[in-house]
């Protein structure tokens, strides 16, 4: 019964910074209240950053956005989402009926699960009961997030596979690749501040970002900034980049493709179930926002010059300044949408296994001989050349790596053109038609794709031109026009025009 009583302690006995020691002591309440609050939060900020997302792209892409539906179009995402439960709910035949209901709520759980852990202030007082602006905190906190991020992609996959669709399971087969892919580079991306901070716990990393630390070069001593994102700059870089990957975001929205997968994984869902997913996208954005913010920006610590006011990090005031790094970073996640196309899937994948987890492994070894020749006393001058010599060599073999694709590309674009093998200027290759007779697969003003290139599909169907139509035109004009159907042709010989319209039907 003692961990369900909350005591309330005198300020003189309340502690400057929570810590693992602070939970466990509320009441049920007040954890209830603590669970509608974060759920609420999550709600409502989802609400908000989808009008935000569509507002900020229609200004990005001169276009005015949603402005009908309540003051600045405040209310449009309200009115979306209750006008998506309220559509027919669709379940095509032959689906795993199971699977397929289910996984929109695997695929949404984990998501408000993960916000569990994220601190947002100090501790305070809420009906004069002293508790921590946190549900919970665990010595493993960060790796609940990893697991929760590992469970979620279980209901993208069981979507994609439950729906008896092709796109669908491609769908789910390729953000199944991207998450495990970027979720190697993320866990290694906060090894380097589990090492600075000592500790798993979320309270414990925004603590060890409290103050700066002294740093002793040459007799000189420099103080450096308390943010895990200065100090630990390409762990933060590292992050960023995986967090996009993680939340099939643009650039690296690859389960989803308009042009070969139509909505990806969620093609074939619609109503709630449709929405829950969309619901799951954006509560992920502002869990991977709020992790950021606690491991690199201090968390719900104000920042310099904020914190020449002594109570900028006490009272309610911290809720402040977390949510506005939260918000900052949604507000990336949309320049990034209205800023970049999307990749292709293989550079997708060499991004994740060729330069972020080798990038994030050697940071890490980086890190970790510091830390460990800090503890035995040594130099920190020798360290830093030594890390300096270890960047510049990465990037020498990251810049060969991309040099030898480059001319690999170039190669394979001109090996057709030989002076020794190639067709005579002016002549065609063999199998190949000539540029007055096109063939099916080629397009105007489009060369024909190399085996070693990507393909590239046609533009436009090819009898479109009137091509391969030339043998049926004298059936046609013989045959005369349809019953009803006035004649495209009126006399003389048929020309391409005529037999395209034939063709096509106009």
């Amino acid at each position: 019964m003692t961990a369900m009583t909350s005591v309330a302690r005198p300020p003189a006995l309340i502690p400057a910074d929570p810590s693992l020691a602070s939970f466990g002591h509320d009441t049920w309440w007040l954890i209830a209240l603590k669970v509608v609050a974060i759920f609420a939060f999550l709600m409502i900020t989802t609400l908000m950053t989808i009008w935000a997302e569509r507002r900020v792209i229609g200004r990005m892409q001169s276009r005015p956005g949603p402005n009908r539906a309540g003051k600045f179009g405040l209310l449009q995402s309200l009115m979306d989402g209750l006008k998506l439960p309220l559509k027919e709910d669709i379940i095509p035949r032959g689906v795993d009926r199971v699977l397929f209901v289910i996984a929109p709520a695997i695929a949404v759980i984990p998501a408000f699960i993960s916000f569990a852990i994220i601190p947002f202030g100090p501790e305070v007082s809420i009906f004069h009961h002293h508790t921590p602006l946190q549900l919970a905190d665990l010595p493993v906190a960060v790796l609940l997030v990893l697991a929760m991020s590992s469970m979620a992609v279980y209901g993208i996959v069981l979507a994609g596979w439950a729906s008896a669709s092709p796109y669908s399971l491609l769908g789910g087969l390729r953000s199944s690749a991207q998450v495990i892919s970027y979720e190697i580079a993320m866990g290694l991306s906060f090894v380097p501040v589990f090492l600075y901070a000592g500790s798993l716990s979320t309270t414990a990393i925004v603590q060890a970002q409290a103050h700066g630390n002294a740093l002793h070069v040459a007799g000189v001593t420099l103080h450096y900034p308390s943010w895990f994102a200065i100090l630990l700059l390409p762990s933060f870089v590292i992050y960023v980049i995986t967090m996009v990957g993680e939340t099939n975001r643009l650039p690296f929205d690859l389960p989803e493709g308009e042009g070969e997968l139509v909505g990806g994984f969620h093609t074939e869902y619609s109503s709630l179930k449709f929405a829950l997913f969309y619901l799951a996208e954006y509560i992920n954005l502002i869990t991977v926002s709020g992790l950021a913010a606690t491991l690199f920006l201090g968390g719900w610590r104000a920042a310099w010059p904020l914190t020449v006011w002594s109570g900028a990090n006490s009272g309610w005031w911290p809720v402040l300044w977390f949510l506005a790094k939260v918000f900052l970073f949604l507000f990336f996640f949309i320049w990034l949408r209205g800023s970049l196309p999307r990749i292709r899937y293989d550079q997708l994948m060499k991004l994740g296994w060729k330069v972020l987890i080798p990038g994030a492994l050697a940071w890490t070894l980086i890190v970790a001989t510091m830390r460990v020749w800090r503890r035995d006393g040594g130099s920190v001058a020798v360290y830093v050349v030594a890390g300096a010599i270890v960047a510049v060599l990465l990037l020498l073999v990251w810049t060969w790596d991309l040099s030898a694709a480059r001319a690999a590309a170039a190669g394979a674009g001109g090996d057709d053109d030989d002076a020794g093998g190639g067709p005579a200027a002016g002549q065609p290759a063999a199998g190949q038609p000539s540029a007055s007779q096109p063939a099916a697969g080629r397009t105007a003003g489009r060369p024909v794709a190399t085996a070693a290139a990507f393909p590239l599909p046609p533009m436009d169907l090819p009898h479109y031109h009137g091509v391969g139509v030339d043998a049926g035109v004298g059936a046609g004009l013989a045959a005369g026009p349809p019953p009803g159907r006035p004649s495209a042709v009126s006399a003389g010989p048929a020309t391409v025009a005529d037999t395209a319209r034939e063709v096509t039907g106009g």
